[in-house]
């Protein structure tokens, strides 16, 4: 019984951890406050860079879990874009679920 009971807690406890609610979320106040830099570009509909012309992802309404992911990936350099490697470069895991959290509030019809 003692045996059933330890591996039903093991069991419970491993599907709660896998759980999307069971990880850390963003703070969508906090990532409005460190949002700042990226609103020159991904803030502005139909921004584009003067030159060369770069089309600016829209960040509005995505998805926290892909941001997080694209923010993970420019800071360790499996995605190369220069600018963003450099923003990113700076930003703890704490930062990117923070911006994460207040892009997948922020209004879809922004960049």
């Amino acid at each position: 019984m003692t045996k059933r009971l330890l591996f039903g807690l093991m069991a419970v406890g491993l599907v709660w951890s896998l759980s999307p609610g069971a990880q850390a979320a963003g703070n969508p106040v906090a990532g409005k406050e460190k949002a700042f830099p990226c609103m020159g570009c991904h803030g502005i509909p139909t921004y584009d860079n003067a030159y060369p012309t770069y089309p600016v992802p829209k960040l509005g309404g995505q998805h926290a879990q892909y941001i997080v992911k694209a923010l993970e990936e420019y800071k360790d350099g499996a995605r190369s874009f220069k600018t963003m490697h450099a923003q990113a470069s700076s930003l703890s895991k704490q930062d990117m679920e923070d911006l994460a959290a207040y892009f997948s509030t922020y209004p879809s019809g922004g960049k």
